[in-house]
């Protein structure tokens, strides 16, 4: 197969720390390709799966923009960012030891179905051609319209001192990051996002990936791994 030949899709372990876009990045380096786009973005702080198309294929990220996820999530109780995650400005704290666990899975059971989520200003979501995240590392805040998502299933597995984790399953366009914050509201205390992992997109897992080393990929494993889709 010649440079700029390749197509199909490529199923990446984000580590924790780089861009989506970095990801992206590094594969058309590695591959010489012109067109190479993801199908999903996960924040800097947040690791695991995310689907890369290569070539012809990107035509087809729309689908697979569209396919329900799997989440394993940390939320720490007690403090509230401007983002929502530990990345962000400490704008609260409150007590959180009245909270147990059987309340912990009553709330959390609360949201599964169809739910409305306010997109958080720290996002990649376009407002007028402007991404979020760029209006909100300068301080302005914009109204954002409530949109639909779809909670499949929330599995509470473990609750120590101030940290929940959970597995969630839910649709795309789901904001992980606003489930914690609205989870914790419920609970009477402020939350925030403080570990996430994305382990499913559709039918791919996260075992099914090869680990995107920032420093040193190798060209043959990609090609080796590219899904002719």
């Amino acid at each position: 197969m010649q440079n700029n030949d390749y197509s199909g899709l490529i199923v990446v372990n984000k580590p924790v720390g780089i861009t989506s876009f970095k990801i992206v990045s590094i594969i058309r380096k590695t591959l010489q390709v012109k067109k190479v786009g993801h199908c999903g973005t996960l924040d800097p702080l947040a690791s695991g799966l995310m689907l890369i198309l290569v070539g012809k294929a990107t035509k087809l990220q729309d689908k697979f923009m569209k396919q329900d996820k799997v989440y394993r999530a940390s939320i720490e109780l007690g403090i509230k960012t401007d983002s929502g995650d530990l990345a962000g400005k400490v704008i609260s704290q409150s007590d959180y030891a009245h909270v147990t666990i059987e309340q912990i899975k009553k709330v959390c059971e609360s949201f599964i179905g169809s739910i409305e989520q306010i997109p958080p200003m720290f996002s990649a979501l376009k407002v007028k051609g402007k991404k979020l995240y760029e209006l909100a590392r300068k301080g302005i805040t914009i109204e954002r319209k409530k949109r639909k998502v779809i909670i499949y299933s929330i599995d509470v597995l473990n609750f120590k001192e101030n940290i929940i984790d959970i597995i969630v399953k839910c649709s795309s366009g789901t904001y992980i990051r606003t489930l914690a914050e609205d989870i914790g509201r419920e609970l009477d205390t402020d939350a925030v996002l403080s570990n996430l992992i994305r382990e499913e997109i559709g039918d791919y897992k996260l075992n099914q990936s090869i680990i995107c080393n920032i420093d040193n990929i190798d060209k043959n494993l990609v090609i080796d791994n590219l899904i002719q889709i």
